[in-house]
């Protein structure tokens, strides 16, 4: 793997450059993204909107309390209400997204995402330019699961969210599969139960799509906040498409984590620092 020691201004004249003469931009983005706009599952954030389930089950973070094995559904629905509402009905507290979007607006790009919160909808990137792969926030599925169809969710959440006391809601709340009537899930990529729908579907096809008519022009990869938990599905794939294309440029920022394989050294940028900063300074 290959570190820059580049100052940051050269690094972020290099960037600018680079968005400036791409034919095509390609954007990922992973959690690194979201915590940089401000989602953050710690601190704070946390304590604000979960004390009494802290002080309760004794986790400390937003994830934590996700994966609390609750003794009823309507404590588990309870706690995860909020967790829904707060991270994906509620815009996150720094307009990054929004920066992004300002930044690629007239050009040609697509945007995938293993990110489950919906900003990129919410900073008002078009969908079709969109492929969220691991699920949604804003969903529910079954969890047998008996169909290959997802539900939206928000009216489901707000009631849960209003009529929650003493940290659970109504049993008549709990959510059910309208076709077996088992209970209502996540569609959220964890097992072999997540359920690709055709909206799933199509957005796949449509990033194939962009990818293979866009295949050997002036591409920008621009990574945002990838980490190492599902390399295969961003990662890897944009390594492997730059050194495909000697006209293509890998872009990866991410504080902590920007590195690239040293047989694409030459065609990357990378930029250990926060996410906000970098596309506050290239606007």
């Amino acid at each position: 793997m290959t570190r820059f020691t580049e100052r940051y201004s050269g690094q972020i004249d290099r960037l600018k450059n680079a968005i400036e003469n791409a034919d095509t931009i390609v954007i990922s983005a992973g959690a690194g993204l979201s915590t940089s706009a401000g989602f953050i599952y710690t601190g704070e954030r946390f304590s604000s909107h979960f004390a009494d389930f802290e002080q309760k089950y004794g986790f400390h973070d937003m994830y934590s309390g996700g994966f609390y094995p609750y003794k009823t559904l309507e404590e588990h629905w309870a706690y995860w209400s909020r967790y829904i509402y707060f991270n994906r009905y509620v815009d996150p507290p720094k307009s990054t997204y929004m920066d992004l979007l300002r930044l690629v607006k007239d050009k040609d790009y697509f945007v995938i995402t293993t990110n489950v919160d919906h900003c990129f909808q919410k900073a008002g990137i078009d969908k079709k330019r969109l492929f969220y792969t691991q699920g949604d926030y804003g969903l529910f599925q079954c969890s047998e699961p008996c169909c290959k169809e997802t539900f939206d969710n928000e009216a489901t959440v707000r009631q849960m969210l209003t009529e929650q006391k003493n940290m659970r809601i109504p049993a008549e709340r709990l959510p059910v599969c309208p076709h077996c009537g088992k209970p209502l899930t996540m569609n959220l990529r964890s097992d072999d139960t997540f359920v690709e729908d055709d909206g799933w579907h199509q957005a796949a096809k449509r990033y194939e799509n962009f990818l293979r008519t866009r295949s050997g022009q002036r591409t920008l990869f621009l990574e945002l906040g990838v980490g190492y938990n599902t390399p295969v599905i961003i990662k890897y794939p944009f390594w492997q498409m730059t050194a495909n294309n000697p006209k293509a440029v890998y872009a990866c920022i991410n504080n902590g984590e920007a590195v690239c394989p040293k047989e694409i050294a030459a065609q990357s940028i990378c930029i250990n620092s926060d996410i906000n900063r970098v596309i506050g300074d290239l606007g």
